[in-house]
């Protein structure tokens, strides 16, 4: 079986998209294609590549790219991780499955180093424990796979 194209969306892709993808590669092996876009490319933050560095993800050779790479790829799953990228995002024809997940901005903090990388560990453990409960759900074979899904026309 091919493995499914998740495909996660933020705004910049700095942090959110980018640690959502790097968790799902190092998870969802062989289950799971994982990338990540931005509406805009922002680069990669060095907070987000510390906070993941600390959970033994190594996500020092992303880059942040912009959705029009993207356009015309088959994708399962499309995931926006935060609220402006669900709003402004364009639709992607052929996707089998969208979904929203509303994750708190940790390039918001802008106080000292300690205070920005707790917010991005409080990121980083959001998206975990979601990445974790994808993983699983897809798993599940009483539920029917995104390839078998009938979209009633």
């Amino acid at each position: 079986m091919e493995p499914e194209r998740v495909l996660f969306i933020c705004t910049h892709n700095s942090a959110r998209s980018q640690m959502a993808e790097g968790m799902l590669r190092e998870w969802g092996r062989g289950q799971f294609e994982a990338f990540s876009a931005g509406l805009e490319a922002g680069g990669v933050r060095p907070e987000a590549v510390r906070v993941m560095a600390e959970i033994g993800i190594d996500i020092r050779g992303h880059e942040s790219k912009t959705i029009e790479r993207f356009f015309n790829q088959p994708f399962s799953w499309v995931i926006t991780v935060c609220d402006s990228a669900r709003q402004n995002c364009p639709v992607f024809p052929g996707v089998d499955k969208a979904a929203h997940w509303a994750v708190d901005d940790p390039s918001e903090e802008t106080g000292a180093e300690e205070a920005r990388l707790e917010a991005f560990r409080h990121a980083r453990d959001d998206l975990r424990n979601r990445i974790h409960m994808f993983i699983l759900a897809a798993a599940r074979e009483d539920l029917p796979r995104p390839a078998e899904t009938v979209i009633p026309g």
